[in-house]
């Protein structure tokens, strides 16, 4: 196969797992990404208070901490996917290494999050609405950009998503000036 078909299908791959993750993609994230966050948050918390697991709600006393899929925050995984399946010039191995650091590190935090909030929710902090409210809308964005500058310094990343892969097209394509 040559170079320039090879790069084209690599490319066309890609973004059709891009295509596909909305329609199979946010149901596994969910999927595998639920327990990955329930279970270390209960455990942790089990340390500390006399906690109860049932289904995906965490019973402390009389309270309830329940996990919800914003909780798990399956978009933010799909968009650390996104930012790296749209990044062309990252060999395969390298592109997987990258995709595993990125959901380490936003499950590690992520359950750091749960953690904290669930406690000041415990120890009813008049700060747990405010500190809830910026970490649900603002907390995921930023820890998403911020991981994913960290694997552009980390790995070595000189392109940019999807910008890399339409300037190849274009030079390719009619519409280049001669």
């Amino acid at each position: 196969m040559k170079s320039g078909s090879k790069k084209v299908l690599g490319i066309f791959s890609r973004y059709l797992i891009l295509v596909l993750i909305p329609l199979f993609g946010f149901g596994l994230f969910y999927a595998v990404f639920l327990p990955l966050t329930k279970f270390p948050v209960f455990w942790i918390l089990s340390v500390f208070f006399d906690a109860s697991l049932i289904g995906n709600s965490i019973f402390i006393g009389e309270k309830a901490i329940e996990i919800i899929g914003a909780c798990v925050a399956g978009s933010a995984y799909s968009f650390l996917l996104i930012l790296n399946l749209s990044t062309s010039g990252i060999k395969i191995g390298k592109r997987i290494k990258m995709i595993l650091l990125s959901f380490l590190i936003f499950l590690l935090v992520n359950i750091i999050r749960i953690i904290v909030l669930g406690a000041m929710y415990i120890n009813d902090s008049p700060f747990f609405d405010v500190a809830h409210k910026i970490l649900w809308y603002a907390g995921s964005t930023v820890l998403v950009v911020l991981i994913w500058f960290y694997e552009v310094r980390i790995f070595k990343v000189n392109n940019m998503p999807v910008y890399a892969d339409l300037k190849y097209f274009y030079k390719k394509s009619s519409l280049k000036k001669k």
